[in-house]
């Protein structure tokens, strides 16, 4: 992938966990056991001139060992507080989503968000305030399958704008 993302030279490359058997991502790459790894790949990726982000869990551990094997971003899985069931345990990852926000807005690093975003819980997670991009495509494509694409991003771009 590294190979593939250098000579394509996107923008930008999140470097996201994943194993054979997921059907979707199911939680943040652990930066701070793949430290070594996942240095090497980023400065390969910034080297080629590309933008690097990971794809972490809202915990400020994993924040600083971004920051410090070089990420100029991250993104932060917000699929625990998508499937929390009531409304203590959505605070709490709230809370924890917003402690990374700010370590990471402090060092430097875009912070973007996203996993199991919708047309319901987004606008909780923009309120946080400080996310420069949130990743709700899977909604809005669900979305678009009833309504049709056009609608279906007006709609959430209508959301977002609410706050």
């Amino acid at each position: 992938m590294i190979r593939i993302a250098l000579k394509l030279l996107p923008d930008c490359v999140t470097l996201v966990p994943e194993k054979r058997e997921e059907l979707t991502t199911e939680g943040g790459l652990d930066v701070v056991q793949l430290r070594a790894r996942l240095k090497e790949q980023v400065a390969t990726l910034r080297q080629g001139g590309i933008l690097v982000s990971l794809f972490i869990d809202p915990d400020l551990e994993q924040v600083k060992a971004a920051h410090r094997i070089g990420a100029a971003a991250i993104e932060l899985h917000t699929g625990s507080y998508c499937e929390a069931t009531d409304e203590v345990g959505r605070k709490t990852e709230l809370g924890k989503l917003e402690t990374a926000i700010r370590a990471g807005k402090k060092l430097g690093l875009q912070v973007n968000a996203g996993h199991g975003l919708n047309y319901v819980n987004v606008r909780q997670v923009l309120a946080l305030g400080g996310i420069q991009e949130l990743n709700i495509g899977h909604s809005i494509v669900a979305r678009a399958v009833l309504v049709g694409m056009d609608r279906a991003v007006r709609e959430m771009v209508a959301l977002l704008k609410e706050r």
